[in-house]
């Protein structure tokens, strides 16, 4: 049953990460003239760099990608810009909070895995839990990104003060 959890495990983790990278860039493409775009670009970046690292945990763990699991990630990240968002042409600054709040939960799932790793890095030589530890620590700082961000944006969109129709990530 372990290798079968883990084999089940990882792929979801890994159609979850194949969202997150789509999402992110699809985030830093719609922000790209914003203040916030060098930010955008970087947390998109790491995102595909931690995938990349999902990828070469499972191949040390050998690990078979499964290409549904990969497919149906990345046409969940398509299917969730069908949300309708109070405009027919244009995005609405409620997109920006919506998917910043998205992009969270999945970088939070991503904290959980590698900490889930750890008690399998402790038994095979194959992981290094400094390694694990360090994507946790990249993955903390990736959340307060996104929660810093998710705060200009909500301001700048619910604010009876600042808020502006189609109001993008503040820069």
């Amino acid at each position: 049953m372990h290798a079968e959890a883990l084999t089940i495990y990882l792929n979801d983790h890994l159609a979850g990460a194949t969202t997150g990278v789509e999402l992110s860039r699809r985030i830093a493409r719609a922000h790209r003239s914003s203040g916030r775009a060098a930010t955008l670009r970087s947390l998109a970046e790491d995102i595909s760099q931690d995938r990349q690292t999902l990828l070469d945990l499972m191949d040390a763990l050998d690990v078979t990608p499964q290409r549904y699991k990969i497919c149906a990630g990345w046409m969940a990240e398509k299917a969730a810009r069908l949300k309708p968002n109070g405009r027919l042409r244009h995005r609405s600054g409620l997109s920006s909070l919506i998917e910043l709040e998205t992009l969270r939960i999945g970088i939070q799932g991503k904290f959980q895995l590698w900490r889930a790793l750890m008690p399998v890095a402790a038994e095979l030589d194959r992981l290094d839990t400094a390694r694990l530890r360090k994507l946790m620590d990249r993955a903390r700082d990736q959340m307060a990104t996104v929660d810093a961000l998710h705060g200009a944006a909500a301001t700048a969109v619910l604010s009876p003060r600042t808020a502006r129709p189609g109001a993008p990530v503040p820069g």
